[in-house]
């Protein structure tokens, strides 16, 4: 039966268009417009009740099944104190003491002193079982005295080539561990069944539509920090007809090895792509983050004290080697999606990009830090700026653990989406759940005001480099025709006629209402190829 959406406005994946109604017949769109001649004879009508019909959000960068494993485990994202995290903890382990470890994730650096939770505050909670929990960005993990002892972490441990052992003034472990250390407990967990990491994908398939998300890009498809690749349950899902969504997979490009592996992973793009899920990207994390001091950065970070250290985080991928493997893979047709969030590493990056062919649809994701010489470069190469937007505000992570540590300069360079826009560079959007959450309008809300939805005014923060906000028509548009252009679906992200139905359903149109009020819009119903993916109860 075809469908009409009438009674409402329409975004089109560039353009706001006012009033207007859209005819769906099976999964394609066949009429936008004024459609008052339409015969409605067996055709379903949606009242949009005044809210906006726009293309589904496409989520550039996300981690639906560890987000969904997250929602499934304890769950800490509902926290935001030390008191409340330990609280979640304690009751997730008290309900469940047959459970041999108490896994999950969440927490937020802010809520500790120096970003660095111990494990003296776990053991008072959980004492008799390992506790292995990721903080949000899953660059840390918080561990109790069991788990370092599970794991045989102690004072004479060195730190791994690419992480770090949080210690305390005698070298003794305390409880944090940074990037590759987390591997050193991740690897004594208990395994993750099939039908667990099944229960996940799903889980955070449902909560991705809820919020309007009708695709994605899975930025690790591959093994990493204790989650086993989750190429199989995508293919699992796919063949069953249980994947609602179009999915493209990065698969994961291993650090610890070398051009070797491109073979490895042409394999796998033909094993896991079936129906719609398609493993045709790659993604290379590049450098860390900077809160704790492993995002690359051209000149030193500084100490407490505004002098400089001898720090200048990490390359995970020697420059050189990165700039050969992404040579290599794109000759073999991969698009190439790398994690950059210091100002060296987008640079390294960039240099890798040198040369390779556009139609890939290359693209650098977070860009946290990019020197203003660099922001021409992407437009010049045909690179794609992958925005985080939810991030580009002041929070307490950003006030305490990366301001003082990076100057005045540098954080003037910060999440520069009004300069790329102006540079011609194509912007694309994404969310990085579980690192932050997945609504893709309170991402946008901060992309036009630079504030967080209900914290900007005099009882909140001030807007954040205002010069870099992008228009509402900007923000929309990255996350709807950016997003499907990146993940190669041409005919995904607009309203027109003959594109794929993947749509979204808002409670109001924000392009009528107050800036300040865009976090507040609802998702109503969101739909994938023409058929009812969610509907608000």
């Amino acid at each position: 039966m075809a469908i009409l959406f009438t009674n409402g406005t329409l975004f089109d994946g560039h353009r706001h268009l006012g009033a207007g109604e859209v005819l769906v017949d099976g999964d394609r769109v066949v009429a936008v417009g004024s459609l008052a001649g339409t015969d409605r004879r067996d055709v379903e009508v949606v009242d949009l009740g005044g809210g906006l019909l726009a293309p589904g959000f496409t989520d550039a960068h996300v981690h639906a099944v560890q987000g969904g494993l997250e929602r499934t485990r304890c769950d800490l994202t509902d926290g935001a104190t030390r008191e409340e995290y330990l609280r979640i903890v304690a009751s997730y382990a008290e309900a469940r003491p047959d459970l041999p470890w108490v896994l999950g994730g969440g927490w937020a650096m802010s809520a500790f002193p120096g970003g660095t939770p111990t494990a003296a505050d776990l053991d008072a909670v959980v004492a008799d079982r390992p506790v292995f929990l990721p903080n949000r960005d899953h660059h840390g993990a918080w561990v109790n005295s069991r788990a370092l002892e599970v794991a045989g972490i102690g004072r004479d441990t060195p730190d791994p080539a690419d992480g770090r052992i949080e210690r305390d003034v005698d070298g003794h472990p305390t409880g944090t561990l940074h990037e590759g250390a987390m591997a050193l407990v991740a690897r004594h967990a208990p395994d993750t069944t099939e039908d667990e990491y099944y229960a996940a994908l799903l889980e955070g398939q449902h909560y991705l539509h809820s919020v309007g998300v009708t695709g994605w890009q899975d930025a690790i498809v591959g093994d990493y920090a204790g989650m086993d690749d989750p190429g199989p349950t995508y293919l699992r899902a796919a063949q069953a007809g249980d994947l609602t969504a179009h999915v493209v997979g990065a698969l994961w490009w291993d650090r610890a090895r070398g051009e070797e592996q491109v073979a490895d992973l042409v394999a796998r793009r033909t094993r896991y792509t079936h129906g719609r899920f398609r493993a045709t990207s790659i993604k290379v994390m590049q450098d860390g983050v900077a809160e704790n001091y492993t995002a690359a950065l051209a000149e030193p970070y500084l100490d407490r004290c505004g002098h400089a250290t001898a720090n200048r985080g990490h390359s995970f991928v020697d420059p050189g080697a990165l700039r050969r493997y992404v040579a290599l893979l794109d000759d073999a047709g991969f698009q190439v999606h790398v994690h950059a969030i210091g100002d060296r590493g987008a640079r390294e990056a960039l240099d890798a990009f040198e040369g390779t062919d556009p139609a890939r649809r290359h693209h650098v994701a977070h860009l946290q830090l990019v020197d203003p010489v660099d922001l021409p470069r992407f437009a010049a190469l045909g690179v794609a700026a992958n925005l985080q937007m939810l991030w580009a505000c002041y929070d307490q992570q950003m006030i305490e653990l990366t301001l003082p540590f990076i100057g005045a300069e540098r954080a003037a360079w910060q999440y520069p989406f009004g300069d790329l826009e102006r540079y011609g560079a194509r912007l694309v959007a994404g969310s990085d759940w579980p690192v932050s959450t997945p609504n893709p309008l309170e991402a946008i809300h901060v992309a036009v005001n630079r504030t967080a939805y209900g914290e900007d005014g005099p009882a909140g923060h001030e807007p954040f480099l205002p010069g870099q906000a992008i228009s509402l028509e900007s923000a929309f548009a990255a996350y709807t025709s950016g997003s499907a252009w990146i993940n190669h679906r041409d005919d995904a992200g607009v309203l027109r006629e003959g594109a794929v139905a993947d749509l979204v359903v808002l409670d109001r149109d924000p392009f009528a209402g107050s800036p300040a009020e865009i976090g507040a819009t609802a998702v109503v119903s969101t739909w994938v190829d023409g058929e009812a993916v969610y509907r608000q109860r």
